[in-house]
């Protein structure tokens, strides 16, 4: 079952989002309508996780290697500037590649969840695909995110604000969870985690 605001909420005070918004956050002054974000927090069925501004990598082409998930060469990914003006912080994701980033909001799924990140519609026409991951029963930390950017336009990633939705699925209880068998992606810290195996 799908689990909507109510539950969000409830479950978001017990520490499974942290820090948390309990509204859907459109401006950063509300009142006014002044400074306008991509929207962060609890909508009706999911939550709008914000991207972290501590870190942001992209792919780059090193002669010679080929990317191997069984032992993945750091040497592939580089850094990139946080930039800053009256729009707000932003990463640049050059056209036609990939990179990586953090959510700000620390995880810690339920026992009987299984959450599923999915893009946002205002990234998604622009080209930006976040790809579909999901946070396994009582898996905890930092999600690291992963962007492609498919238009022949670099594109702002902005941090601090709404980078992806997250899909809250109740199933029965199951036999073992993440944390039990120890996965390798558990407690991920506010920074990019690499690939393991």
């Amino acid at each position: 079952m799908l689990k909507n605001d109510r539950w969000i909420t409830e479950q978001a005070y017990k520490g499974m989002l942290n820090p948390f918004e309990e509204k859907l956050i459109r401006h950063l002054d509300a009142t006014s309508k002044k400074s306008p974000v991509l929207s962060f927090g609890c909508s009706s069925y999911g939550y709008d996780l914000r991207l972290s501004s501590n870190e942001f990598l992209i792919f780059k082409h090193v002669p010679g290697t080929v990317m191997n998930p069984k032992s993945f060469n750091p040497a592939n990914l580089e850094a990139t500037e946080l930039h800053k003006d009256k729009d707000g912080e932003y990463f640049i994701l050059p056209a036609h590649s990939y990179g990586l980033g953090v959510a700000l909001e620390k995880m810690k799924v339920p026992p009987n969840i299984t959450v599923i990140c999915l893009g946002k519609s205002t990234y998604a026409r622009l080209g930006i695909i976040v790809n579909t991951t999901p946070a396994e029963a009582s898996w905890e930390g930092h999600l690291t995110l992963e962007f492609s950017n498919s238009s022949g336009a670099d594109c702002r990633i902005y941090a601090n604000e709404g980078i992806c939705q997250l899909l809250f699925f109740e199933g029965d209880p199951c036999e073992t969870t993440y944390s039990d068998r120890k996965g390798k992606y558990q407690h991920q810290p506010e920074k990019v985690t690499l690939a393991k195996v």
